[in-house]
């Protein structure tokens, strides 16, 4: 007896009659043997991606169940779109139909032509709120993560692997946090090159943590021409894989902290010019972790300047961060609470850069 699997299938049209397209789809589909539809989202409406002027998509997850091998659905798949009409022309050209073999149960395949699970069906959002409403628990074959998470990750965007940019990965959070070591063990496991903050080459640090508020300014002038120094597309090539410690975006969060009003008025000048060169990350991993344990990381590794950093310091950093990527779009984010992630194992490590492989194109 054929094995029955269940899959998920992407449809979108965005010409024609696209309601009359999708649920002409659907209707082949009930017709078809040894194939049974289950259940199907509702139709959303999405803007295209890749090429801009063209209309809108109508979007849908459907969920069946087949005896069908996975290469017999997909024929299947491209023999309906092609009675359809679809017509083959440019990647991101519009069309009547579009079917996508999101997941076929919880197979890997790899094969010319047929990549399973579809090959970024976690950057798009309209894909996974649909795969959520359906099965919310569902777990990505690849990624080994549920849905739900994957979706959270993209905050409602959808995005385009470019390998033409610098496959930057920064990990954010507070000081104390856990960001140098991880980076450090993430940059080894995934075998590509790690940035990492100019913290000890930083001449004003020490008196400005001591007090001297009037070396403040130079010590942050000094960190953005460090970073500007390491993030410039000048310095990272097109394609080149590496992970910082750091996130350029902390920036201002810092300048607003530490600088006078006199101060933060001539860095608001400076800042700018200097932030367009910087090469924008493709992912970030933002740890979060109490307040107790960062300053019991910041007290472990010593460093002097550091010693006196306050409760409330890390408090308005913490929230100076939240509010960051309470909006962002830049890119997807992982969160991590670092109390969950015990980055001393090896294996939650491979699990962490396994999942990073996923949202950089190369």
């Amino acid at each position: 007896m054929a094995k029955l699997t269940t899959a998920y299938i992407g449809l979108g049209s965005n010409l024609g009659d696209r309601e009359k397209s999708i649920s002409g789809t659907l209707k082949m589909f009930a017709e078809t043997e040894h194939l049974e539809v289950a259940r199907v989202t509702d139709l959303i409406e999405t803007i295209p991606l890749g090429r801009a002027n063209q209309p809108k998509y109508l979007n849908a997850v459907a969920e069946i169940r087949t005896t069908l091998s996975v290469e017999d659905l997909h024929k299947k798949l491209v023999d309906i779109e092609t009675s359809l009409g679809r017509v083959r022309e440019a990647k991101w050209s519009p069309r009547i139909i579009d079917l996508d073999l999101l997941l076929f149960g919880a197979d890997v395949i790899n094969h010319p032509g047929l990549i399973v699970p579809h090959p970024q069906m976690h950057l798009r959002s309209f894909v996974l709120k649909g795969l959520c409403r359906l099965n919310p628990e569902l777990l990505h074959p690849v990624i080994k993560e549920p849905m739900t998470e994957l979706a959270a990750r993209l905050g409602g965007n959808d995005f385009v692997p470019d390998p033409n940019l610098p496959q930057l990965v920064s990990v954010a959070g507070i000081i104390g946090v856990g960001k140098t070591t991880l980076t450090e063990r993430l940059s080894n496991s995934l075998g590509c090159k790690a940035l990492f903050e100019a913290y000890d080459t930083n001449p004003f640090m020490p008196d400005v943590y001591a007090g001297k508020k009037e070396l403040a300014l130079d010590s942050q002038i000094y960190f953005l021409t460090s970073r500007i120094e390491q993030l410039n597309h000048d310095s990272l090539a097109k394609g080149q894989f590496v992970i910082s410690d750091y996130i350029f975006d902390k920036e201002l969060i810092y300048a607003r902290r530490l600088l006078n009003t006199q101060q933060l008025t001539l860095y608001e000048k400076i800042y700018p010019p200097f932030s367009a060169e910087i090469a924008a990350p493709v992912l970030v991993i933002y740890l979060q972790d109490s307040l107790q344990k960062c300053l019991e990381r910041i007290h472990r590794r010593n460093r002097p300047y550091e010693q006196k950093i306050k409760p409330q310091f890390l408090e308005a950093l913490n929230s100076d961060y939240e509010q960051l990527f309470a909006d962002w779009k830049t890119c997807p984010i992982i969160r991590k609470q670092m109390s969950k992630l015990d980055y001393t194992k090896d294996a939650n490590i491979d699990h962490l850069a396994n999942q990073i492989k996923s949202y950089v194109a190369v």
